[in-house]
């Protein structure tokens, strides 16, 4: 027994001496797989392993991005065998961002960031490498480290062969860590190593995977779904086929394929058995359908993230998703009882405010307005579970306000909205939706002012007087009911009223007011830290309130009112003689210059609000009737022609009907302006081959103008291009014309219609001649009277002004713009989208400026 011992020792004394003379690619794999996995390996799936967990503990998801991603990191089993449990083991493969990402080359602590293995060889020694435990280094930044020490240390290839299997594990931790450092590209370096060295390894498809999911991650999505469609095609295991669906799917909604990727989600949803993996694949499918419009198979995926949640956020979520999509035609009352109910049951208690925002999304698709506003308020009244829903709750009533034009209304609780909403995205939206209010309120109320006040100014003096006698009378009761609930408060027992709702901050904290929310205790207001935080949860629960007897019970409305009022230059403070009519009727004005500024004010305010209608909110319609309004109280000129302008363009093209009362103002009263020739001509979006007939018509008007018959060459222009209104020849026919204006009324007239050719053609020949040409023309625009042979005429003094018929600037205009009837070329169809009111950017900024005199473009001269 004793020699056989003996012999055991001597022979592994003698095999381990031989093993470290051998080169890499002689040692024994056996030991090399061994050492491999017990030794760096383990360290470097630990490392990773505990990112996965860490990360899926701090998991918090957001939904209200337009999608949720599917996995946490919650599956990924700590120690297991990557290649057999590949579907759970890379449950977490997928973040929108890795909050400890570092960019590549060398990181913070001096770890080089190695793409792949440098000449595809793992002879490339890393012994002397610190495994990226430097301070410093982040645990992904290890766990690559590790992987790269496993890889160079007991890498075993013979023949370019790759012998050593558990190298395969080693590769794909690599392709993990550099994936979620946000390094891609490297990450597909060390996966070619894989793909070349050990083509004939089981688990290939694997790595396939996570060269699609690579792919995806650098944005190119054709190679991502190339890769991933191949898969599909080969047999996997179900483990592989798990996780395949899953990245599939979010690589499809990545690219934008919603369709493609609902389908891919119905399979995912199938194959994985995994509860809470259904339940987020459902919610996501949900949200895609949604998206897609399909409202009752999102009812369904909600339904389905429902019934499968493990976690109670997401159970409170799912009945929400399930309630935006109620489509107003199924058993609303059903529906709102089963809600109402579950709200009230145990831990749902704590979640009224947004189970009350769920059932006011549902009044609302239900027809059921008021309803839906009094869940909404409601909602407000309720503790605070989630700040999103808050504003929210906020946004939804502020958009009733907005409904009925109340736009200071709206604006009062969009901005409250703003104080507690969480979601960044809605925020910016909703900001921008406060601005366009403020503008469109201060133009609102300063039409409203200036009407009132020039309606009174109509008015006789018994007239007058009859107006504020009643207005006093409503005056006197309003006080009258304020002076009741003001003497109602002084009775009661003071600021304690011992009615604590669930929103005061005070409930169920008998030390509120002494501590809070600070370890700290003592007087309240001795410390700044309390009274700010306080100051902040006070405005997050009852908003801005006015310092006032009776504030908890006395409504919002209230000092929407007092903005109303201050926006209509009511003044807050009563004056003594406010029940006498003559102390109003003495503010009213009566200098007629004072009055014409007022109207002038209104005008130009109207001008803007329609403006702001159209381009923030795209109102065509109130922005049609306000503009519409406005023509009607004939305003001047300027302001006159800028509305007719915006009305014919918001509306010849979808509402040709409405826009001819405007066009017919423009051509009938002026019709020598920029604006009257975009009416005769809106600039046509498309053009066709030219035809035959057009061509014969052109020579035709051309052979006119040649012999001087200009009025027969314009009625044969009119009629070609009513008939042939997209024809390639179209704006060569408006060139034309514009030269038998410039013969028939003058080198202005001209000088306009060319105007409106550089405009609408700017991209065809016709305009850049028609910009040429307006430079020469525009270089003297005196009025020089001719006679019939085209001789100046001396000026008599007192004599009518002629039409300049100098016939000079045609004629050589006429050669510069090449009309002759041989030159026929085809003409370019991408024709300027530019437009007399500026394009609509310009007319977007000026609509955000002050009204004022200044902000009307000037008709053109």
């Amino acid at each position: 027994m004793k020699k056989n011992i003996l012999f055991l020792l001597v022979m592994c004394i003698v095999a381990s001496c031989a093993t470290k003379t051998k080169k890499p690619e002689q040692r024994s794999k056996l030991l090399k797989g061994f050492s491999t996995y017990y030794n760096t390996l383990f360290n470097a799936k630990d490392a990773l392993n505990s990112e996965f967990t860490t990360r899926d503990k701090g998991h918090k998801d957001n939904f209200y991005a337009p999608y949720i991603p599917i996995l946490t990191y919650e599956e990924q089993p700590l120690g297991s065998d990557l290649g057999q449990s590949a579907a759970f083991a890379e449950n977490s493969m997928k973040m929108a961002e890795v909050a400890n990402s570092k960019p590549s080359g060398r990181n913070s602590s001096g770890i080089p960031n190695v793409p792949g293995m440098q000449g595809n060889m793992p002879g490339n020694t890393q012994d002397n490498q610190d495994d990226g435990q430097n301070k410093g280094a982040t645990t992904l930044e290890i766990a690559e480290a590790k992987a790269l020490k496993a890889i160079n240390k007991y890498s075993v290839t013979r023949n370019g062969e790759e012998k050593n299997k558990q190298i395969f594990e080693a590769y794909m931790i690599l392709a993990q860590s550099r994936i979620y450092q946000n390094k891609p590209l490297e990450a597909l370096d060390a996966l070619n190593y894989v793909f070349t060295h050990m083509k004939d390894d089981k688990r290939l498809p694997l790595a396939r995977i996570y060269q699609g999911l690579a792919y995806d991650n650098i944005k190119d999505y054709h190679r991502a779904h190339e890769t991933f469609a191949k898969l599909k095609g080969e047999k996997l295991n179900k483990t592989y086929a798990k996780l395949l669906s899953i990245y599939y799917a979010e690589s499809l909604l990545d690219a934008g394929k919603k369709e493609e990727a609902a389908k891919e989600l119905d399979e995912a949803f199938e194959l994985n058995g995994n509860r809470k993996l259904k339940s987020r694949i459902a919610y996501l499918r949900g949200q895609v359908q949604e998206n897609l419009g399909q409202n009752e198979k999102a009812r369904d995926s909600y339904a389905a993230a429902y019934k499968y949640a493990n976690d109670f956020e997401f159970e409170v979520k799912s009945q929400i998703a399930i309630a935006k999509t109620f489509n107003g035609k199924g058993d609303y009352n059903g529906a709102k009882n089963y809600l109402e109910s579950i709200s009230k049951k145990g831990t749902y208690g704590s979640r009224k405010n947004e189970f009350y925002y769920a059932l006011g999304l549902m009044a609302n698709k239900a027809g059921k307005k008021d309803e839906a506003q009094q869940f909404f308020r409601k909602s407000l009244f309720e503790k605070v579970s989630d700040p999103q829903i808050r504003g929210l709750a906020y946004y939804e009533i502020g958009k009733s306000y907005l409904e009925k034009n109340d736009y200071i209304g709206a604006g009062s609780y969009y901005d409250s909205a703003l104080v507690v909403m969480t979601y960044e995205p809605s925020k910016v939206l909703l900001k921008d939706q406060s601005e366009y209010i403020k503008k469109i309120s201060k133009n609102y109320y300063l039409i409203k002012k200036n009407d009132s006040i020039l309606s009174l100014a109509k008015m006789d003096e018994g007239q007058k007087t009859d107006f504020f006698s009643k207005y006093i009378a409503k005056l006197k009761v309003k006080e009258e009911k304020e002076e009741q609930e003001r003497r109602r408060a002084e009775r009661s027992k003071g600021f304690d009223t011992g009615d604590y709702n669930a929103n005061s901050i005070f409930a169920n904290d008998v030390n509120a007011f002494e501590d809070f929310g600070v370890t700290t205790k003592g007087f309240y207001f001795s410390n700044t830290g309390t009274v700010s935080k306080g100051t902040s949860s006070f405005k997050q629960v009852w908003g801005d309130r006015a310092l006032a007897d009776n504030w908890r019970f006395s409504k919002k409305m209230v000092s929407i009112e007092d903005m109303k009022n201050e926006a209509l230059g009511v003044s807050a403070a009563p004056n003594p003689r406010r029940f006498e009519p003559a102390y109003y009727i003495e503010q009213i004005p009566t200098d007629q210059g004072k009055l014409s500024q007022l109207k002038k004010d209104r005008d130009t305010a109207s001008l803007g609000l329609g403006i702001m209608y159209q381009n923030y909110f795209t109102n065509t319609p109130l922005a049609t009737k306000t503009l519409y309004d406005l023509v009607d109280v004939k305003p001047e000129e300027k302001v006159m022609l800028q509305a007719l302008y915006e009305i014919f363009a918001m509306n010849y093209e979808k509402n040709p009907q409405i826009s001819d009362r405007a066009k017919q103002i423009l051509l009938k009263d002026y019709p020598y302006t920029s604006y009257a020739e975009f009416a005769r001509n809106p600039k046509n979006v498309s053009f066709v081959k030219s035809t035959e007939d057009v061509e014969n018509e052109y020579k035709k008007a051309y052979a006119l103008f040649e012999s001087e018959k200009f009025d027969d060459s314009k009625n044969v222009i009119d009629q070609t291009i009513q008939k042939f209104p997209k024809d390639a020849l179209v704006p060569k026919l408006y060139l034309l014309n514009a030269f038998n204006a410039g013969k028939s009324s003058g080198k202005e007239v001209m000088i306009l219609q060319l105007e409106q050719i550089a405009l609408n053609y700017s991209k065809t020949p016709e305009g850049v001649r028609a910009k040429e040409m307006l430079n020469y023309l525009k270089s003297d625009l005196s009025f020089q009277a001719t006679d019939n042979k085209g001789n100046s005429v001396p000026k008599q003094p007192g004599a009518p002004v002629q039409p300049n018929n100098n016939s000079e600037p045609v004629q050589e205009g006429l050669q510069k713009a090449d009309l002759n009837n041989n030159n026929l070329e085809s003409l370019e169809t991408a024709p300027s989208t530019k437009k007399p009111g500026g394009d609509s950017q310009q007319k977007k900024k000026r609509a955000t400026q002050q009204p004022t005199e200044s902000t009307i473009p000037k008709r053109p001269q």
